[in-house]
């Protein structure tokens, strides 16, 4: 994401899978528009802590964004689901969780990216 490959973000999820954020689950036809409406910057992640079954798993990982003009900072995580394919383990699910300066966690305001194709 911090050097905008788009496609390699995309491929680290499975066909069907999706992203959610500030209270909307998007299907990933619609990550490319989502990237474009949002802030540019470094995302800084942690080592994600998975708890795995067999072919599946879930887990958390931690998000730091810097936006890049002002480096206002959003910190939160994401909450995964991942599934093992043939091309090694994918996310099915990524939903990001921010927290707050006063400590609440939540998915966000409403995204400044309008889906057109509601």
């Amino acid at each position: 994401m911090t050097k905008g490959d788009v496609q390699g973000v995309l491929e680290v999820f499975t066909p069907d899978g999706s992203y959610s954020a500030f209270g909307d689950t998007y299907t990933l036809d619609l990550f490319p528009e989502l990237v474009e409406a949002a802030p540019k910057g470094l995302f800084l992640t942690g080592t994600p802590l998975l708890e795995i079954d067999g072919d599946t798993a879930t887990g958390t990982q931690p998000l730091c964004f810097v936006e890049h003009s002002a480096h206002d900072m959003r910190i939160g995580y994401y909450t995964d689901t991942l599934v093992r394919t043939e091309q090694g383990w994918r996310l099915k699910t990524r939903r990001m969780t921010f927290i707050r300066r006063s400590g609440d966690h939540d998915s966000g305001i409403p995204h400044a990216f309008e889906n057109s194709k509601a």
